[in-house]
């Protein structure tokens, strides 16, 4: 890239930091990032960053950021070139999977992958090279229940639908704070000014949550509720629905099968019964269902909060099941399917394969595969245990799961005991500090970006291209994900990454030729290739997408359709519209209908009612109940190592109610002993009123103590890890995703130990 290295320019790129995809207005003089802004004319942030956008220069040059490979002998590490690095790896992984077999290797994907292209297209290639069984994503700490929940109602486990934020008259929170974290599963620059416009234009804004957080605190109407019963709230305000003949699908009468089932699966779920166990009174479990379906449009939107609970499979589909049944699903102002610019054009008719879980199932818990992956709680387990299939090798890729995932002390010291690891990865970190191998991938302002991930979550059909605005020497990650790809596939470390390359590009152009209601359907696929522009890998597919995709030129058929180049010509991005209805077509079901009695389903309601008879059986005990939170300057463990998004009041802090803390003796700023089955922390104190009594809060992510780490900004503000708490053992069973919320703890004065 040429530049003149004494002027200033203006470049404009898409924040990868979160899932809100907003513009920045970067100047920069030759490769030196000297400010950064949101991008006024940004077709959907308009101009909105949140103070994490801001601080990618800093991530560009932070000091610890790794920019060489790094090979450990014992507790010494050493830089390495590119090419002794992939020769070390092929050296440590393939004698183990010549002796022990292909599930002998794990390998595990953090959430930076869906915030970066290669991370995105290179992932499942990676994982279908190895072979293995075990394979592990931060998905199963997160957000798998939503999947599994739309995978069993429409067909397809990535046909989520999202509020309509700029057209809803009324939306009902739950489990969500995007004041804070931007939005998840509901892809939305500027979450705050759009809930803002819901208010100014009469709507309504309801926040249902344990803590008031400050979403909670700009709506209209908060709710606390005990952590882990949103599911009972969700199945008494369907109750109410049916019970009250307020039920009202419109056209998904014809488009749904099992309504009927549903009204009998939530019979016993009254507001009258649920109410002692939410803490939600019954008459206002009854006004919300009342004002759900009285409401002009009305979404109804859960996320963290009810995915990593014991019933997240059933909270997403509750979720679902009441958009629909207030004949809110699909359509303006309720809760609608975005159609990105690369997806697949919809076939002429609805139906398909279905969803399909348990294809295998993992060695010593036995517990089910899901969408290709096994639940991360096991991961420990399957280091540990002798036997065949034991795991003695694991790659991480942008992960790091020894902060993200339950019982971590337990996991980083079984990944202290693997015979072999390797790590993608700009940092050495509490994860990576245990790998023999680090491969870091370059910054995100050295590769291009395009959220090939959060335009299928988008609120609004939009789409951008940034292409790299400054050079690093190293490997692209594309290359190094290839290479990584070749060497488990047996080809070795010496293997042209060009190959994994054309590979992937061939079969999206045999996809796009073969897919029924593709423009370019019948065609040759060779044709398409040879008309693509000279470009990197990444760069290339995401053309090809472009143009075979429901708004793209179909290589010409449509002559101002999409293609890349249209998109480098408009580097505000184009705006595609507001979200259109998608159903029936999208439907991947058997049946070609939207099904809500799926059996999975259905089998797991006998396990809520079970619960809630143990709940007024009182055998189930009621100490403090551990909840996580979000904060707008942090994303999970990875940035927390930039000096001004940490620096300033603790963060790391256990919320606590006063009525709470008075009989423990426990005052502002003293330190507590929050204890579970599995672990115990030392924590300061923050007494404050907008926490539930019974309800404690620790933030996720932290935890920067470890030894052997090389994070001089994190280090310094270190925090406590809130998963030495959590237990593998609890899981959401349709989904295997971990319980985070809602654990059981005991809390007290720490007690000083004398030396």
């Amino acid at each position: 890239m040429e530049t003149n290295p004494t002027a200033e320019r203006h470049a404009f790129y898409t924040c990868p930091l979160c899932e809100a995809t907003c513009g920045l207005d970067i100047t920069l003089r030759g490769d030196e990032i000297l400010r950064i802004r949101g991008d006024k004319e940004d077709v959907f942030s308009k101009g909105f960053v949140c103070p994490k956008g801001a601080t990618l220069k800093h991530l560009h040059e932070d000091p610890d950021r790794l920019r060489q490979p790094m090979i450990r002998h014992g507790e010494t590490w050493r830089e390495v070139d590119w090419d002794e690095a992939f020769a070390e790896v092929e050296r440590g992984l393939m004698p183990i999977v010549e002796a022990h077999g292909r599930d002998a290797v794990a390998m595990y994907f953090g959430n930076p992958n869906v915030h970066n292209l290669a991370g995105s297209l290179y992932a499942r290639p990676l994982a279908k090279a190895l072979r293995s069984k075990n394979v592990y994503s931060a998905s199963t700490v997160d957000q798998m229940p939503k999947h599994v929940a739309c995978g069993l109602l429409f067909g397809n486990p990535d046909l989520i639908p999202v509020p309509d934020l700029d057209r809803t008259d009324y939306l009902l929170m739950l489990g969500a704070n995007p004041m804070h974290s931007n939005g998840s599963l509901c892809t939305a620059p500027d979450f705050p000014g759009r809930l803002k416009a819901i208010q100014q234009r009469g709507g309504k804004v309801v926040v249902v949550d344990p803590r008031r957080s400050w979403t909670a605190q700009k709506a209209d109407e908060h709710l606390f509720i005990r952590p882990g019963t949103d599911v009972y709230l969700l199945f008494a305000i369907i109750h109410t629905l049916f019970d009250e003949n307020l039920a009202n699908p419109g056209e998904w009468a014809d488009y749904a099968t099992g309504i009927a089932e549903v009204e009998e699966l939530v019979r016993s779920f009254s507001p009258e019964a649920v109410a002692s166990i939410t803490g939600v009174e019954a008459g206002t479990i009854r006004r919300l269902a009342r004002e759900l379906a009285a409401a002009p449009t009305a979404a109804v939107y859960g996320r963290i909060g009810t995915h990593t609970v014991a019933f997240g499979t059933l909270s997403s589909w509750a979720v679902d099941v009441i958009n629909l049944i207030t004949g809110n699903l699909d359509r303006a102002g309720g809760a609608m399917f975005p159609h990105a610019a690369h997806s697949r054009p919809h076939p002429d008719t609805p139906g398909g394969r279905g969803f399909v879980m348990g294809r295998w199932h993992s060695r010593v818990r036995r517990l089910p595969e899901v969408r290709g992956e096994l639940p991360v709680a096991t991961l420990a387990d399957e280091i540990e245990t002798p036997g065949d299939g034991q795991v003695r090798a694991l790659l991480t890729i942008a992960g790091n799961p020894v902060l993200s995932t339950p019982h971590s002390a337990r996991l980083d010291a079984a990944l202290a005991s693997l015979d072999f690891m390797v790590s993608v990865d700009p940092y050495l970190n509490e994860t990576t500090r245990h790998a023999h191998v680090i491969l870091p991938p370059p910054p995100p302002l050295a590769r291009s970006h395009y959220d090939y991930v959060f335009y299928r979550f988008s609120v609004r059909n939009v789409v951008n291209y940034s292409p790299p605005l400054v050079e690093e020497d190293g490997m692209p990650e594309h290359d190094i994900l290839a290479r990584l790809t070749l060497i488990v596939g047996g080809q070795g470390a010496d293997a042209d990454p060009a190959l994994v390359h054309a590979m992937l590009l061939a079969e999206a152009a045999k996809r796009a030729v073969s897919s029924p209601g593709s423009p370019v359907a019948g065609r040759e696929a060779n044709e398409l290739l040879d008309e693509l522009e000279e470009r990197p890998p990444t760069d290339r597919i995401v053309d090809l997408l472009l143009r075979t995709g429901p708004y793209g030129d179909g290589f010409g058929a449509k002559r101002d359709g999409l293609s890349l180049a249209q998109l480098e010509a408009h580097p505000h991005g184009i705006d595609l519209g507001p979200l259109a209805p998608q159903l029936p077509a999208a439907l991947r079901t058997p049946s070609g209908k939207i099904e809500l009695a799926a059996a999975p389903i259905v089998a797991d309601v006998a396990r809520l009612a079970a619960a809630l008879d143990d709940y007024f059986s009182g055998a189930e005990t009621k100490p403090f109940v551990l909840v996580g939170r979000r904060h707008l300057r942090s994303n999970n463990s990875w940035m927390h190592n930039i000096e001004v998004l940490v620096k300033g009041k603790d963060r790391c802090t256990l919320h606590l109610h006063p009525d709470d803390a008075a009989p423990l003796g426990l005052a502002d700023g003293d330190l507590a002993e929050v204890a579970s089955s599995v672990g115990r922390v030392e924590v300061p104190v923050e007494i404050t009123r907008d926490i539930m009594p019974g309800v404690v809060s620790l933030p996720h992510g932290w935890g920067h103590d470890q030894p052997g780490t090389r994070l001089a900004v994190a280090g310094r503000y270190p925090g406590v890890n809130a998963n030495v708490l959590t237990d593998p053992a609890a899981i959401d069973p349709l989904s295997g995703n971990a319980v985070l919320n809602g654990v059981p703890v005991t809390v007290k004065v720490a007690t000083l130990e004398l030396v």
